[in-house]
C-alpha cells in the first residue's frame, strides 16, 4: 500500500548568488556554443528554401530570376 502524498508546498527564489567570474565564463561559453548553432541552423534553412524555390518557384530570388 502506498502512502498518501504528501501535500504540495510552493517555492520561490528570492537571490541566487553567482560569483562574477563565473557569470562571465557561462555567457563565454553560450557564445562560443551559438556559433555552431548558427551554422547548422543556416545549413537547415538554406536547404529549406532551396527545396521551396526548385519546387514551387518561390523565395526571395523569385523575382529577380524574370529578369
Amino acid at each position: 500500500m502506498t502512502p498518501p502524498p504528501s501535500p504540495v508546498h510552493p517555492v520561490t527564489v528570492v537571490d541566487v548568488d553567482i560569483p562574477f567570474g563565473r557569470l562571465v565564463a557561462i555567457f563565454i561559453k553560450w557564445g562560443i556554443a551559438a556559433i555552431p548553432a548558427a551554422i547548422a541552423l543556416s545549413v537547415i534553412m538554406s536547404i529549406v528554401f532551396s527545396l521551396l524555390w526548385g519546387l514551387f518557384g518561390v523565395g526571395s530570388w523569385h523575382g529577380m530570376m524574370r529578369l
